[in-house]
This record gives C-alpha cells, sequence and structure tokens, in this order.
C-alpha cells in the first residue's frame, strides 16, 4: 500500500506535430496533464460537451420502456444529429407534459363551477360575476353580512361551497369571508378539448421515442469514440503553444520515466523531467496489490489523501469488514451474503471496478462468517448445547459489560494505531512524540478504566504512568513553534497545554465505537424478535399459521438485513472516516486522472 511517487515532465516540439503526439500519448494512458493556459477552464464553463450530451440522450432513451430492434451497424450514422433530434424531443416531451400537468389541474379547480361562458360585456347591464370557495363553517358570516350584492351557491361538497357574486366591482376584501378565485376566461369544455389534443401529441412524441431507441447500441459503441475525442480536444488547449512550438506538461509515475524518455527520443521531443517542487500540488494515485485495491474505492469515496500524506487503503479495507462482521453478528445473514456473491462472482469479473468490488465483499463476509460463528448467531438461533458449533461461541451479545469492554478496545486499538501511524510519518521531526503522547493517554484511560472492574492494582498503577508520560509527551512536543528566544519555550508549553483540550475528543472517538456493539445487539434483538412472533403465530393458529409464520419470518428476516446492510455500511465508514481519520489522515489531496482512451467491449 504506497502513494505513487510522480515526476513532473514537460514535452517540447514542433507545434504541427501536436495533434500526433497527443494522440500517441492519449494510447499509452499514463499521464495526468496539468493545464498550461486557462483557455480549457473558459471552454468548460460553456457549452456541454459532446460526450456528456451523448449520456444524456442515452438516458432518455433507456428510460423507454418498450425498445425497438437494435441497429447493430449502419455506414451513415451520424451520432451528432441522432443526439440532436433525441435531446429536441426530450425536451420537447417535458414541455407537453409540463402544459399537460398544468391543463389538468385548471380543469379540476374548474369543474365545480360547471361549464360555462362568462357573459360578454355590458350584458349584465355592467354587473360581473365573481367566484368564491368559502369552506361550509364560514358560510354563516357571509349569510349574516349586510351585503349590498346578489351571490348564489352553484355547488357544494363535505368541506366547500362554491359561490357566485354578482355586483358591479369586485367586493371589498373584508366584506366575504375568503379572496376569490379565478376561474379564467376559457370555459371547461374548451380547456378540455385543449387537454385532448395534448395527449394526442405526447402519444405522437412516445412513438418518436419508441422510435430512436434502435439506436442505443451503436450510441453506445460510438460513445467512448465521442469521449476520446472531446479529451483530444482538452487536451490541446491546455498546451502552451509560442512560434511555432508547444510544451504538454503532466504528472507521471516515477517508474515510468524510462518509458517516456524513450519515447521522447523516437518522437524528436525536448524532455525535461523534475521532482515535484515545493509549491506544486501533484495529484494522488494510489497503489496497492489486487486482492486489497478495493480499499482505494473506499477511501475514494470520501476523502484522497494528499500526495505528502500516506495511504489508508489497506487499513480502511480491514477495519470495514471487522466493523461490518460486528454490526451484523449472524452468520446466518453472511452466509446468504455469500450465497448471493457467489451467484454474481462471475458477473462482477468482467470490469476490474467489479473484482476489487467482490475482494472487498469476500473479505466482509469472511470475517462476518467468523464473526457470527464465535457470537453463536444463525439467523437469531443459538446452537444447541449438543451441537460442535456451541463449542465455537466465545462471546455472548447479552453480555453487556463485556462487549462494551471489546468494542472500546477495538476503539483504543483503531485511534492508537491511527497515532502510530502519524508519528511515523512525523518520524523526522520531534512532534512525532506527539501522536506518541496521544497513545499513552489513549492506553492509560483504557487501563484505568478496566481496572475500575478488576479492581487490579497493577493495571491501576500502568494506567497511570502512561497517562503521565503521554501528557508530558503532549505538553512538551505538540507545539510546531521554533526556539529562537526564551519567550519560545512560554509559548510552546502553552501549546502543548492548549492541546490536552483534544482529551474530551479522545474520549468522545473512543465511545464512538460503542455503537458497533449497540447496533450488533440491535439486529441479533430483531432477529430474535420475528423468530418469536414466527413461532406465537404457528403455534396460536393451526392451520394458517404455518403460512403466516412463513411469511413473517421471510419479511421480518429480510428487513433485518436491509437494516443491517445500512447500518454497516454507514457506521462501517463512518468509524474510518470520522474517528480514524482525525487522528491520522490530515492533508486532501485529488486524485490522479490519467489521459487515456476509453473502450467499449
Amino acid at each position: 500500500m504506497a502513494i505513487v511517487r510522480l515526476k513532473k515532465i514537460t514535452f517540447c516540439g514542433l507545434l504541427a506535430d501536436k495533434k500526433s503526439i497527443l494522440e500517441q500519448l492519449h494510447a499509452l494512458g499514463e499521464l495526468h496533464l496539468i493545464p498550461l493556459t486557462s483557455l480549457a477552464l473558459t471552454q468548460e464553463s460553456g457549452d456541454m460537451q459532446q460526450a456528456e450530451h451523448v449520456i444524456e440522450a442515452l438516458r432518455y432513451l433507456n428510460r423507454c420502456p418498450r425498445k425497438r430492434h437494435q441497429v447493430k451497424t449502419d455506414k451513415n450514422f451520424n451520432i451528432t444529429h441522432i443526439v440532436e433530434q433525441v435531446l429536441k424531443l426530450k425536451n420537447k416531451t417535458r414541455e407537453l407534459h409540463d402544459r399537460y400537468d398544468s391543463l389538468q389541474k385548471r380543469i379540476k379547480e374548474l369543474e365545480p363551477w360547471g361549464d360555462f361562458n362568462l357573459p360578454e360585456t355590458g350584458l349584465l347591464l355592467s354587473q360581473s360575476l365573481w367566484f368564491y370557495i368559502i369552506p361550509k363553517r364560514m358560510m354563516n358570516k357571509l349569510k349574516d353580512c349586510d351585503c349590498d350584492f346578489v351571490w348564489q351557491t352553484v355547488y357544494q361538497n363535505n368541506l366547500f361551497s362554491y359561490v357566485v357574486v354578482i355586483a358591479e366591482t369586485e367586493p371589498a376584501e373584508n366584506a366575504l369571508p375568503v379572496p376569490r378565485t379565478h376561474t379564467g376566461s376559457l370555459p371547461l369544455s374548451e380547456l378540455q378539448a385543449q387537454s385532448s389534443e395534448l395527449e394526442m401529441a405526447i402519444e405522437d412524441l412516445q412513438a418518436q421515442h419508441e422510435s430512436y431507441t434502435r439506436w442505443i447500441t451503436l450510441m453506445t459503441l460510438r460513445f467512448q469514440e465521442t469521449q476520446n475525442s472531446d479529451d483530444l480536444k482538452q487536451a490541446q488547449t491546455i498546451t502552451h503553444d509560442e512560434a511555432g512550438v508547444f510544451a504538454l506538461q503532466a504528472w507521471l509515475p516515477e517508474k515510468k520515466v524510462e518509458q517516456y524518455r524513450h519515447f521522447a527520443d523516437e518522437q524528436g521531443l525536448a524532455l525535461l523531467i523534475e521532482d515535484p517542487a515545493v509549491d506544486d500540488n501533484p495529484p494522488t494515485l494510489l497503489e496497492n496489490p489486487a486482492p486489497f485495491a478495493g480499499g482505494e474505492d473506499l477511501v475514494g469515496f470520501y476523502q484522497t489523501p494528499g500526495y505528502q500524506g500516506w495511504d489508508p487503503s489497506l487499513m480502511v479495507f480491514f477495519s470495514f469488514s471487522l466493523f461490518f462482521a460486528i454490526i451484523l453478528s449472524d452468520a446466518g445473514y453472511a452466509a446468504v451474503f455469500a450465497v448471493f456473491l457467489a451467484w454474481k462472482w462471475r458477473a462482477l469479473s468482467s470490469s476490474i471496478q467489479g473484482r476489487r468490488i467482490r475482494m472487498l465483499a469476500a473479505s466482509t463476509i469472511s470475517m462476518s462468517l467468523i464473526w457470527g460463528v464465535l457470537c453463536g448467531s444463525y439467523f437469531g438461533y443459538g446452537p444447541e448445547a449438543e451441537s460442535p458449533f456451541r463449542t465455537l461461541k466465545l462471546f455472548d451479545l447479552n453480555d453487556f459489560d463485556g462487549m462494551m469492554q471489546l468494542t472500546i478496545a477495538i476503539g483504543v486499538v483503531h485511534i492508537a494505531m491511527a497515532n502510530l501511524i502519524k508519528a511515523w510519518q512525523l518520524r523526522r521531526s520531534s512532534q512525532a512524540l506527539a501522536p506518541i503522547g496521544w497513545i499513552g493517554m489513549v492506553s492509560g484511560g483504557f487501563c484505568l478504566w478496566l481496572s475500575q472492574s478488576d479492581h487490579s492494582i497493577m493495571l491501576l498503577s500502568f494506567g497511570k504512568w502512561l497517562l503521565i508520560l503521554g501528557a508530558v509527551l503532549l505538553i512538551l512536543f505538540s507545539s510546531r513553534r521554533r526556539i529562537r528566544r526564551w519567550s519560545d519555550w512560554f509559548w510552546r508549553l502553552l501549546d502543548g497545554f492548549k492541546s490536552l483540550i483534544g482529551i474530551t475528543q479522545l474520549f468522545g472517538d473512543v465511545l464512538s465505537y460503542m455503537r458497533l456493539f449497540a447496533l450488533g445487539l440491535a439486529s441479533a434483538s430483531l432477529a430474535l424478535t420475528f423468530n418469536q412472533l414466527a413461532e406465537q403465530v404457528l403455534h396460536n393458529l393451526p392451520g394458517p399459521g404455518l403460512l403466516f409464520s412463513i411469511l413473517i419470518l421471510l419479511l421480518g428476516h429480510t428487513l433485518n438485513l436491509m437494516l443491517c446492510i445500512l447500518s454497516g455500511l454507514v457506521h462501517g465508514l463512518r468509524l474510518n472516516f470520522i474517528e480514524f481519520y482525525n487522528w491520522s489522515v490530515s492533508d486532501e489531496g485529488y486524485p490522479f486522472k490519467a489521459f487515456s482512451k476509453k473502450g467499449v467491449r
């Protein structure tokens, strides 16, 4: 597990050869390009690139419930024209749907009033119609008021009365209990006719939508070509071009330098190779053994470590598997996951990402099986007294004190390892002793806590000495202040005392690991509850009780499985990304993105 060391390389060549050089580098696919001009950023903020248009069009076509027979070969296929037509169709369909929805809302509002035409001006001797929807409980206010206008209830339901007022001008706001309702000038029959026309137009567009689905396969195949074309166009805008010469700068893994030195010689390019400068900010490229590379995906999900930092992928890989196993705490559930993984094993081998996921899943499920057997839980049931699995049961989830000590011990070890790694990162500085101090604090506090239940004088004494040693190291070595004069000693010690405030955070972070026990106990309790419910139904309802008990078991354990997956993912990652990262990973970086060709199998 490591962050790959990078070199900054700069190619210089003739401007006439730039396109050819970029195409070859694109095929090699090992460089992270460094923009030498701001023109690329300006273009990105403008129109959407063609590849993104293709993605949008494909998503729209794949949403069509019925798809046509796919066209596999067509020499005259123009992806740009098809994408343009599909996006126009999408926008037109959305526009008509919006108009239709608005029209339906208008019809629903107008239906209680009935189908009528407003009288022409002057036909009612300067009188006009005003419409109100009044709650029935407020109708008494209208009946009791002394009004100089005529009104009539034309419709009513359980909640409202629909009232029409005849008056020359709109009644004052306080004359009626509610503000007036706007019915519009179009009669109900006209709105319904427009609605029918829109329905037919939408059906026509749906037919076009279905017709365009025949191009999905060709669009998918050509999409990678479009994306590669966009990448090349983007790369051409970030080079520095001047006086018939271009300069291209990029980050390259150190082990690939010789290969690109030969490439530069073959192409007649000038090549400059440099180490990252102090003010440089190189991208982060993680490299792990293939079986454990899934940890990189977990790390990248939250935060890419800085280039000068360390790679936590392997630690996150195993600690996530362990935390998920403790939260699941059931060998039966783990067996269900194992069966599902075995079913999908071959399908996941089709891509690098899939192979990483299946190795991470295999590690997590294996640990879950082992932990479930050690807890003696199989779909909420424990092993029988004479069962060989009984001898394998070493932990009892109902032993609150024991499980609490175990989960807090896991938290202490996890945070101590984070500080040990931090100390290794700072090994060339005296500040490396500050993380050692935190290890002493967390270990000493744990020993003191254990001594309260075990009444061990040795643990009590050992814990006190660890706390004292940890506090001394923190006070003396937490500060980054350099000693230039005698007063700096005072400020350095003051910084050390201020660092002791972190004890409260340390205490809270360690206690956070108790969620492992709490969630594992909740999972086991839910499984046991569903089992008991099924047994009660089976015994109390002879006949149909068997069917109901099976349904309770299936639905209950399925629900519990879903909750376990959610809890395991959220809290398994949270303990790594919040508590562990807080003590070991400080700088945030950005991922290495290779300038490479995309292909379709």
